[in-house]
């Protein structure tokens, strides 16, 4: 919803002040198509170019990512922290009978009471993983603390494809206006003889293709490129949260101080309350 009363401001403050000041828009409705056509075509062969398939299939579809936010609500964060203390119990009290959980998680009792953590591929494979490692005995539990940073460092940058995709492509847009500028500059020299009430129009127009690349650029992908790296940097907060909590089982703390780690590490404004996760996790222990 900010997002779009966002846009309404943009519009409205910008075209509303050419306009009050005596501006006239039908210059700029009469060269908006062609202008569109060329800076727009040429941006979005542009970002074709710069791109493989899955970085401009996954940029279109976090594009909605802008307007509605990240994926995990704090009502996430706290099913996410009983899921990893329902798991850390069974790991510490039969680690045999961990292994029907963490082999197939998708028959999994316990993972079928989270079923949006469960539909998240990233999040199930980094739990799954680490608890298998921790399993392995390592003798150092270092090891598995670095691998973890590794695979961490590694989803992060992935996380952050669209966004640097769409700040790549706003970097672009002025200099592709300046191109249809000078197109229209051309087309303008080449009627030198008309009189000047006609040729004002025409340079009018050219100047058109520079608005159209700097204001789509400022005013749109470049403001929607930093949306979504800040949106990839909160929803890593997720994962780094199971990281947390399994990194401390690994060195054998008692699993409600796991489970507190990680609720002490989770962004403040998603952060579950104290007295709500307790009760949560007294109501798993009775269950159990």
């Amino acid at each position: 919803m900010l997002g779009i009363v966002g846009i309404v401001v943009i519009f409205v403050m910008v075209f509303g002040g050419y306009s009050f000041a005596g501006g006239k828009m039908g210059v700029i409705l009469h060269s908006l198509p062609y202008e569109l056509a060329m800076i727009g075509g040429a941006a979005l062969g542009a970002f074709l170019l710069g791109n493989n398939g899955a970085t401009a299939k996954a940029t279109l579809r976090d594009l909605k990512k802008v307007f509605k936010g990240a994926s995990w609500s704090s009502e996430d964060y706290r099913d996410l922290l009983c899921l990893l203390y329902e798991l850390v119990r069974i790991a510490r009290a039969n680690p045999i009978a961990l292994e029907e959980h963490i082999e197939n998680p998708e028959s999994s009792s316990v993972f079928a009471r989270y079923p949006k953590i469960r539909a998240d591929h990233e999040a199930v494979d980094l739990i799954c993983d680490t608890l298998r490692a921790a399993s392995m005995n390592y003798d150092d539990p270092h090891q598995v603390e670095a691998v973890l940073d590794k695979r961490m460092e590694a989803s992060a940058h992935h996380a952050q494809a669209s966004s640097h995709a769409l700040q790549t492509l706003a970097d672009a847009l002025p200099a592709l206006g300046i191109v249809a500028a000078v197109l229209g500059v051309i087309k303008t020299m080449a009627s030198i003889d008309q009189p000047p009430e006609v040729l004002g129009g025409m340079i009018g127009g050219a100047l058109v293709g520079t608005f159209l690349g700097v204001f789509l650029a400022y005013g749109f992908v470049g403001p929607a490129a930093m949306r979504l790296h800040a949106i990839a940097e909160e929803e890593g907060q997720f994962y780094t949260l199971i990281r947390e909590v399994l990194v401390a089982n690994l060195y054998a703390h008692p699993a409600n101080i796991c489970i507190e780690v990680g609720r002490q590490n989770t962004p403040h404004h998603v952060r579950p309350n104290f007295n709500e996760l307790d009760a949560a996790l007294r109501g798993l222990k009775e269950a159990a």
